[in-house]
C-alpha cells in the first residue's frame, strides 16, 4: 500500500471523462454529464467485492463511520465500545454522532479483545466497533456472538482492511454496518474517499440522506426532493469518485502484490527466534498491508523501528510511540481539550482516560513494530528489503 504507487493511464482516463462533461458534482445535471455517474459505478464495484445489498459512496472514511453511526439511531447517551488501537478519527465520529467512546484493550490481534469488551459494556452501551488494524481482521466470531449476547450492534471500522477477508467475507460486511476509507495512504484510494456497506434497507435509506443534507433522493430534481430529517454534507465528489474506479479495478491485484511482498520479510524473519508475529484470526484472509510482530520489551522495539528505519527501509512504525494510532498520545483526547464545548451527555459518560489504566493494551503496543509492504516493489526488490530487515535485527540483537 498504498494504491497511489501504481497510479497509471486507468486514472488519468477516468478523471478526463469527468472534466469531460464539467460536472463534479455526484448528483443532478443529468443531461450535462452524458451518462457518466462515476460515484454510482464505484458503488457498484464495492458491492460486488463486498457482497452487500448497498453500499455508498461518501467524502472520507470518518464521513462514513459517523454516517454509519447516525443511521443506526446512536447518539446522545449511547455509548460506542472501540479499541485503544486505531486512528483517532474512530473516536472523533462517535463524538461527531453525539454518541460517547469507550475504549477497550487490545490483544495480540492488534485488536479489540472481546474479553476486554465484555468488561466494559454497560446499560447504556449500543454499539461495539471493531477496528481492522493494519489490514487484517478482528476476531469477528467472538465479537460477533457477544454482539448478538447482548443485543448490540457490530458496526465494523475496517478503514484500514479494504480488500481483506474473514473465513471468505469480505470485512465491512459481517456485522450490520461495515465502513471503509479511500483516502490517499490506504490500499484503494480516491484521494479523499469512505464507502458504508450493509444489507439493511432502512440503514441504508437513512445513511443515503444523512450524508446529503437530509435530501430523500426521490427525484432529479434537487429542489423538489423532500427533507425527512436534517443531514450533513458528506458527499464525495466525481473526480474523487473517477480515481476510485480505477483503483477499484485493480484491487485483487493490488492485495496478490502485497501478499507476494510480504512473504519474503515473513520468511526472513521467521529466522529469528526473539520475533513473534502478530496473530491473525483468520490468515488466509490477510491483504498484505503490514507486517506486525513483537520484540521483547518495549526498549528492543523501539530500537529495532530506528535500526529498520537506519537500514532504509520506509514505512516502519513502533505504534507505542505514534501520536495518531495509540491512546498512549491521544493527549488531547485524554485531556477533554475540543475546539468547542462538547455535549454534557458526551463526557458525563467517559472514564477519566488521563489516568486509565490500559497496561494489557501496553503489553502488546509497546512491543509491536510493522513494515508498511509496499505495492511499487518488484519480488527481487522485495527479497532484498526482507534480507536488510532481517540483518538490521540481527545485528542489534547480537550486541
Amino acid at each position: 500500500m498504498p494504491g497511489f504507487e501504481l497510479f497509471d493511464e486507468k486514472e488519468r482516463k477516468e478523471v478526463a471523462e469527468v472534466m469531460e462533461t464539467g460536472v463534479l458534482m455526484r448528483y443532478g445535471f443529468t443531461g450535462a454529464r452524458a451518462g457518466r455517474w462515476k460515484a454510482r459505478e464505484m458503488e457498484e464495484a464495492i458491492r460486488e467485492r463486498a457482497g452487500t445489498k448497498h453500499a455508498l459512496l461518501l467524502a472520507d472514511g470518518t464521513a462514513a463511520l459517523t454516517t454509519a453511526l447516525a443511521a443506526l439511531g446512536v447518539g446522545s447517551g449511547d455509548e460506542v465500545v472501540m479499541p485503544t488501537f486505531t486512528f483517532v478519527a474512530s473516536f472523533e465520529s462517535v463524538m461527531a454522532a453525539g454518541a460517547t467512546p469507550i475504549l477497550a484493550d487490545v490483544d495480540d490481534t492488534l485488536c479489540l479483545d472481546p474479553a476486554a469488551v465484555r468488561k466494559v459494556i454497560t446499560p447504556r452501551t449500543k454499539v461495539v466497533m471493531p477496528v481492522h488494524m493494519c489490514g487484517a481482521a478482528a476476531d469477528m466470531d467472538a465479537l460477533g456472538k457477544l454482539c448478538q449476547e447482548r443485543g448490540l450492534y457490530l458496526v465494523e471500522d475496517a478503514c484500514q482492511a479494504f480488500g481483506a477477508k474473514y473465513k471468505g467475507k469480505f470485512v465491512g460486511s459481517l456485522g450490520g454496518v461495515g465502513c471503509y476509507s479511500f483516502d490517499f495512504n490506504k490500499i484503494v484510494t480516491c484521494g479523499e474517499g469512505g464507502a458504508v456497506v450493509t444489507n439493511d434497507d432502512h440503514i441504508y435509506k437513512k445513511a443515503d440522506m444523512y450524508h446529503d443534507h437530509g435530501h430523500d433522493h426521490s427525484s432529479d430534481d434537487r429542489g423538489a426532493e423532500g427533507h425527512p430529517f436534517p443531514g450533513y454534507n458528506y458527499r464525495i465528489s466525481e473526480l474523487h469518485a473517477a480515481v476510485g474506479c480505477a483503483q477499484i479495478s485493480k484491487l485483487e491485484d493490488f492485495v496478490a502484490r502485497q501478499l507476494r511482498n510480504k512473504k519474503p520479510f515473513k520468511n526472513a524473519l521467521s529466522e529469528i527466534s526473539q520475533v513473534v508475529f502478530r496473530r491473525l484470526p483468520d490468515p488466509q484472509g490477510d491483504s498484505g498491508t503490514f507486517l506486525s510482530f513483537f520484540m521483547p520489551d518495549e526498549a528492543i522495539a523501539g530500537e529495532t523501528a530506528r535500526a529498520l528505519k537506519n537500514a532504509g527501509l520506509e514505512g516502519v512504525f513502533h505504534w507505542y510511540d505514534n501520536n495518531w494510532h495509540y491512546v498512549r498520545n491521544w493527549t488531547h483526547f485524554k485531556e477533554r481539550r475540543f475546539a468547542h464545548p462538547v455535549a454534557a451527555s458526551i463526557l458525563e459518560g467517559m472514564p477519566d482516560y488521563s489516568k486509565a489504566d490500559f497496561s494489557a493494551s501496553d503489553r502488546w503496543m509497546s512491543r509491536c513494530v510493522s513494515l508498511s509492504i509496499k505495492l511499487g516493489w518488484e519480488e527481487k526488490e522485495a527479497v532484498a528489503k526482507a534480507e536488510t530487515a532481517a540483518n538490521a535485527i540481527k545485528s542489534l540483537l547480537s550486541r
